[in-house]
C-alpha cells in the first residue's frame, strides 16, 4: 500500500505520485524524528516535522506537515489523551482544524485552536534582520501608530518628539534622554516596523526622482494616499497634477528653495515638507547628499572634510547651520563638494 495522505488542505494539493517519490525524505527513520525537514522541489517546498507516537493504542506512525513544532506537539498530545488521530474518523475531525490553521495563519499570522479541553496558540513569527546603526543627523518618522501600552517609559518619552523633522540629536536634547538611549529606542522602533528614517529636511536640500515616479502617475490608491499626506489642510486637498509637477521638477542642482520660489506650494495647497517626506518614504525621490573634501595642507581639515561625512553629519556635529557651512566652504578654494 505504501505511504498515504490521510488528510490535506487544500485538498489534492500533493498527489499520491508525488508523495511516493519524496516519502523517503519526509517519512524519516528514527534518527531524524522530531527534526525539521525541508524538501525543495521545482514547484513545491515541503516543511515537515516527523513524529512517531509509541503508544499501545496507536497502530501506525503519523507524519504531519506542521506550521510550527508546536502544532505537531498539539496533535500528539490529543492523540495520546483521547486517540484523536487513530479512532477511525481522522479526516472528519482533522480537516476543519487544518482549514482553520491555513486560513488564520494566511490572514492573521496567528491561530488559536481549542479541541475539547486541549488548546494551543500558533503564531508565525517574522524574523527581521537587525537595523543599521542610527546616526545623530537622521530623522525618525512614524509609519505606524505607536501602541503606548506596549513600550517602556523611555521609548514613550522619546516618541513624543518624533515628528518626522527632528533629528536624533535634537530629540535627545528635547526629551532630556541620553543620546545613546534615544538611538537604541529608535533602532528598536525601526526593528518592529513602527519608524523609518529620512534625511534631515532643509530648504537647501537637493532631491532627484526615481523610477517609482511613474507609479504615482498610474496608481490611484497611491495618489489618494499622497494627496492626504501632503495636503496643507485636509479640508482642501491639492491637485495630483501639481504634486506630480513638483516631484518631476526635483533634479540635481535644484534645491527645495528653488522649487518653492517657482511653484509657491501654499498656493497649490501643498505642504512642501510633507511632500518631501512622503516622496522619500515611498521611494519616489531620493536625497542627493553633499560630501565636502578639503584638498589643502591642513591635516585637521583634511580629516574632518575627507568626503566620508555628508554636509548633514557635519552640521549636526558642529551645530552650524547648513547655509553657514556652505557659505564657508564656498569661500575656500581648497574645498570641492561631491554630490551623490
Amino acid at each position: 500500500m505504501g505511504p498515504i495522505i490521510s488528510c490535506q488542505v487544500p485538498e489534492n494539493y500533493i498527489s499520491k505520485e508525488l508523495l511516493d517519490s519524496i516519502s523517503v525524505y519526509i517519512i524519516t527513520k528514527s534518527e531524524l524524528q522530531r527534526s525539521t525537514i525541508t524538501v525543495t522541489l521545482s514547484d513545491y517546498k515541503i516543511l515537515g516535522f516527523p513524529v512517531r507516537i509509541d503508544d499501545k493504542n496507536t497502530a501506525r506512525t503519523v507524519h504531519y506537515e506542521p506550521v510550527v513544532t508546536k502544532f505537531s506537539d498539539y496533535l500528539t498530545a490529543m492523540e495520546i489523551e483521547n486517540s484523536f488521530l487513530s479512532d477511525g474518523a481522522l479526516a472528519t475531525k482533522l480537516t476543519p482544524i487544518l482549514k482553520q490553521v491555513l486560513n488564520d495563519l494566511n490572514t492573521k499570522g496567528e491561530c488559536a485552536l481549542t479541541v475539547g479541553p486541549t488548546a494551543t496558540h500558533l503564531k508565525v513569527v517574522k524574523i527581521r534582520s537587525d537595523p543599521l546603526p542610527v546616526a545623530d543627523h537622521q530623522v525618525p518618522v512614524f509609519i505606524k501608530p505607536l501602541p503606548t501600552q506596549q513600550w517602556d517609559l523611555t521609548t514613550q518619552q522619546v516618541a513624543a518628539y518624533i515628528d518626522g523633522f527632528n533629528h536624533i540629536a535634537r530629540i535627545a536634547a528635547l526629551s532630556d534622554v541620553e543620546n545613546s538611549l534615544v538611538k537604541a529606542c529608535v533602532q528598536n522602533l525601526i526593528y518592529y516596523g513602527v519608524v523609518a528614517l529620512v534625511p534631515l529636511f532643509q530648504y537647501g536640500n537637493v532631491y532627484c526622482t526615481t523610477p517609482k515616479l511613474k507609479v504615482l502617475a498610474q496608481n490611484s490608491q497611491l495618489q489618494k494616499k499622497c494627496l492626504n499626506y501632503v495636503a496643507k489642510s485636509q479640508r482642501q486637498l491639492p491637485c495630483i497634477r501639481d504634486v506630480f509637477r513638483m516631484y518631476a521638477a526635483m533634479t540635481r542642482g535644484t534645491t527645495i528653495r528653488d522649487l518653492c520660489l517657482r511653484f509657491n506650494p501654499p498656493n497649490l495647497r501643498i505642504n512642501e515638507r510633507k511632500l518631501v517626506q512622503f516622496g522619500v518614504l515611498e521611494e519616489i525621490i531620493r536625497r542627493v547628499h553633499k560630501y565636502p573634501i578639503f584638498l589643502g595642507d591642513n591635516q585637521e581639515l583634511q580629516k574632518s572634510l575627507s568626503g566620508v561625512a555628508s554636509l548633514d553629519e557635519i552640521c549636526c556635529a558642529t551645530g552650524v547651520s547648513a547655509q553657514q557651512l556652505e557659505d564657508q566652504l564656498d569661500r575656500d578654494n581648497n574645498v570641492v563638494v561631491l554630490w551623490k
